[in-house]
Formats: C-alpha cells, structure tokens, sequence
C-alpha cells in the first residue's frame, strides 16, 4: 500500500530545486506552493497510477526512478517513458491518467493538490514558465527517443541510456559528468530491455561488452563507473554534446 506521510522539509535544501517546477519561485510563491504540498512514497514495483484512473495530484520525483507504460487492448505493454529525479507528473487541467506509472525502485514524490496547483500556474508565472520549459524539454527528449529506438544499433541504444543517466545524476549536483564519475543505474536489465526495445540477453551482452572494452566499470549490477566520458559519448553515435536533453 502507498504510504503518504506529511513531514516538515525545507525547500532550500530539496536536491531537485533548481531543476524542479518550482525552481524560479520567490520565497513567497514556496510558501503558497508549501501550502498544498505533500509526500507519497512509493516500494519498487508499485503502482503510482493507472491509465483512466482520475489523479487529484501533480508531482516532482524527489527521489527514485519511476516508469511510463501503455497497455494495448491485446495486453501487450510498452514502456513510453522514464521518470527520473526532477522530472514532473501529471498534466495541469487534465484529470485522467494517460499512462500507467509504476515506481521502479523506492520513489518519493514531492506532490500537489491538482486544483490549488492549477489557480497557482494561472496565479504565478514563474511556475508557468517553468513548467514551460519542461515540456518542451520533455518533448525534445522524447524525439531523441525516436531517434534511439528507431536508428541505432543495440550498443548505441545501451550507451545512450547510460548517459542519460549519467548526465542527470551529475546536474542533480550542480556539474558535468566528468571523468572518473559513478552513479547507480536505476533500472534493472529487464527494464532496460523493455524500455529500449531488446532482448534481456542483448542487454546483457551489451552492457558486458561496453565493460570488457573499458568503456564503463560496473561494481556489482547497479554501480556504474565511467572512466572515459567522451569514450562513452563515442558509443552513443551521436554529436560531441551527445543530442541528449537532461
């Protein structure tokens, strides 16, 4: 069962604030968004939200990984889309749920009481504009994912991955990922899989390739080592910057 708690937090010192819909509040807009603010967190597996069902809240991930899926009338079920620390959900002046969301490791959501949020993103700009700038964010990752799934091969669709990941957790501290750097990859290989469209065997036998060929360290199945940023870049097939919205 979802467990929702209130407790006190202080949003000066919330790791997802200068990424976060309220990123470009002034003290007095965190108030009135503290205001109908709350916490859900969330056991690996668990269901955030059904597609169809109403959701009475929007939120941020604070914490955790959690994953977009659509159910076709067959039963057979894609992954759409990830969502990572910082990353929004939910759709102002949308009440139902157009995908199923599933925490895919232990998630906490920093969440507001949809109708408050909605006469605060008419009420406040800055909330707005943000917000803003996340879709379109969201929209441009989006068509890189096409590109991904579509055109590269099962290597470049590994590496690829591992940036983005990567490059996340690094702007979650305030820097570029740099040589040298770890972070622990979130998904496991049977997620990875289904979210690139592979086989878990050509997971597996990518991801041991990359490390055989020094291209990444792995210290367990979940910490990922990097010691050669621009070598990882190279596997992705893509320009010097990678193409890829963080």
């Amino acid at each position: 069962m979802t467990e929702l708690f209130l407790e006190e937090r202080n949003c000066d010192t919330c790791p997802i604030r200068h990424r976060a819909v309220c990123s470009k509040c002034e003290a007095d807009e965190l108030e009135l968004l503290d205001s109908i603010k709350y916490y859900r967190t969330y056991d690996a597996g668990q269901p955030v939200v059904w597609a169809g069902d109403e959701m009475d809240f929007v939120a941020s991930v604070v914490s955790g990984i959690a994953t977009l899926s659509q159910t076709m009338e067959d039963g057979r079920t894609q992954m759409v889309g990830l969502l990572l620390p910082s990353d929004f959900l939910g759709r102002p002046g949308r009440a139902i749920a157009p995908y199923d969301v599933t925490s895919n490791s232990d998630l906490t959501l920093c969440c507001f009481r949809r109708k408050p949020f909605e006469k605060l993103l008419h009420d406040t700009p800055s909330i707005a504009q943000r917000l803003l700038e996340m879709t379109l964010d969201e929209l441009d990752a989006a068509r890189q994912w096409m590109l991904i799934l579509g055109r590269k091969t099962a290597r470049e669709k590994i590496a690829s991955l591992l940036i983005i990941i990567a490059q996340r957790e690094a702007s979650l501290r305030k820097r570029r990922p740099t040589d040298g750097s770890s972070f622990e990859l979130p998904l496991t290989r049977e997620a990875m899989a289904d979210y690139l469209g592979l086989t878990l065997e050509t997971v597996s036998r990518q991801v041991s390739a990359l490390k055989r060929d020094g291209i990444i360290e792995l210290e367990g199945k979940r910490l990922v080592t990097v010691p050669d940023f621009e070598a990882l870049m190279a596997e992705t097939g893509d320009d010097s910057d990678g193409g890829l919205p963080v």
